[in-house]
């Protein structure tokens, strides 16, 4: 075989792994769910060698959609991390065999404990399965390893399992972008979502002109100001917005008088603006919906600053 052929091999053999794990679901799964969305405490989910990895992540997806969740691992359980699990939480032990055995040796502190377990694996009459309270089954026909021996499709129908039960939750708890942002405050997703036009607007040395200012004072402004506009004001009323495409514009339609233009020639009424409280993605939406690169910020009605698509591209 080359060694696409090799490669398109291993993809076929852990799609199939995927798709057949649908065959296997129960009543057990439904089960877990709801237990889950009645969890008074945490998700806690612990597994040994390349399923700890699994877990890991299945942690980590969990506890970012809505559901408190930590990684536990097995031997360090059992060497005194035992005192993490609470009554009140709930454990997901995860071994494809069903017969690890640092795995297995948490299951007398949780039966005492009275925890409700969950165990995810490839053997419904493993001794994990049968000491569980709900049994989700993660078997497969065969691994891409070709020994047989390498964790390959039983690691990934694994990670797909917790990606269900992570999407399940998320559905029946309403779970909304906003919610997500909220525990990735530093992400794209939540400074989009979290951050405000206030918190990135330029607010100091506003390139601001009068109606009567003359081009080359329109020019001058609009070049300190390094905007690529001058905010056209009277008084604290905003008649109007002047860009450099303005400018080119008038010097292409109006070469012959374009020295004696003032400012209101060349403005455009009634600019785009945006409240200073309102979110970056309003602004990102306002933009592109009348497809300009800037807005003028308002607070109470008032002037208080300018915000461009540079700013808030993420």
């Amino acid at each position: 075989m080359s060694i696409k052929e090799i490669a398109k091999e291993v993809f076929e053999i852990e799609s199939e792994a995927i798709l057949n794990l649908s065959n296997g679901l129960t009543d057990d799964f439904d089960k877990a769910i709801r237990a889950i969305l009645d969890l008074k405490g945490k998700l806690i989910i612990s597994g040994m060698g390349k399923s700890g990895i699994i877990g890991k992540k299945i942690a980590a997806t969990m506890a970012s959609t809505g559901t408190p969740s930590f990684f536990l691992h097995p031997a360090e359980a059992y060497h005194g991390d035992l005192g993490m699990i609470e009554k009140e939480d709930i454990v997901l032990l995860i071994s494809n065999s069903g017969e690890t055995d640092e795995v297995l040796k948490l299951i007398p502190f949780l039966k005492s404990q009275q925890n409700i377990v969950i165990a995810m694996s490839g053997n419904i009459n493993s001794t994990l399965a049968k000491n569980s309270t709900y049994h989700i089954n993660i078997s497969i026909k065969k691994e891409a390893c070709p020994l047989q021996l390498a964790p390959t499709s039983s690691t990934t129908a694994t990670l797909v399992m917790g990606d269900a039960l992570a999407i399940v939750l998320m559905k029946e708890r309403g779970f909304k972008d906003a919610d997500f942002a909220q525990f990735h405050p530093g992400g794209s997703l939540g400074r989009r979502l979290l951050t405000t036009v206030e918190d990135v607007m330029r607010s100091d040395n506003l390139p601001i002109v009068s109606k009567e200012h003359s081009i080359k004072s329109v020019i001058s402004t609009v070049s300190e100001g390094r905007l690529g506009l001058a905010i056209v004001m009277e008084g604290r009323e905003v008649l109007g917005i002047i860009t450099d495409g303005d400018i080119r514009r008038a010097m292409e339609t109006q070469e012959d008088r374009f020295f004696s233009l003032i400012a209101k020639d060349l403005m455009t009424l009634s600019p785009k603006t945006v409240n200073s409280n309102q979110k970056i993605v309003d602004a990102q939406e306002i933009m592109a919906k009348f497809k300009v690169n800037s807005l003028l910020v308002l607070k109470d009605s008032n002037l208080v600053g300018v915000v461009q698509i540079y700013n808030i591209s993420i």
